[in-house]
């Protein structure tokens, strides 16, 4: 692996962990209690994972004093930025919202539990999704969007 691989490790993280959000949404909708649990700790481990592999890349390019993609010029530039800055916003959050859930969980706080994970299952789908999204707009979409300008 190089430098040049972690915004795909990285997007697959993300997709990785929304997959095994959304399998552990219909276990638990199917009553089962033991493979919801599991997927949503996989889940958390690849959004623990996501977050290394984040934080590793962000300081090797701020080390060797290389800038991060920008967007290019481009109509639809205003909605990547959106997608964007409510990704960056809502990671930040329901990063407390994550470790509540477990942790009720945990202690078989189960109405608590079921209380707040209503709230954190939908926005921690949110960021995983557009984890994805903001992958592929940046590396996939952009570099056609500058082909011929």
């Amino acid at each position: 692996m190089t430098f040049h691989d972690f915004p795909i490790v990285n997007a697959s993280l993300n997709g990785a962990s929304g997959a095994l959000l959304l399998a552990g949404y219909v276990c638990i909708r199917r009553c089962r209690i033991r493979a919801h649990a599991t997927l949503m700790i996989s889940a958390f481990a690849t959004s623990i994972a996501f977050l290394a592999c984040y934080v590793a890349y962000h300081s090797i390019l701020l080390r060797q004093g290389i800038t991060v993609t920008r967007f290019p010029e481009h109509p639809v530039r205003p909605v990547y930025y959106a997608i964007l800055i409510s990704h960056t916003i809502l990671a930040v959050v329901i990063v407390p919202l994550i470790l509540t859930t477990l942790w009720r969980a945990y202690h078989r706080q189960w109405s608590r539990h079921r209380a707040i994970a209503r709230i954190t299952f939908p926005l921690w789908l949110y960021v995983s999704i557009t984890g994805v999204i903001i992958y592929w707009m940046l590396y996939i979409l952009a570099p056609r969007l500058t082909v011929g300008r």
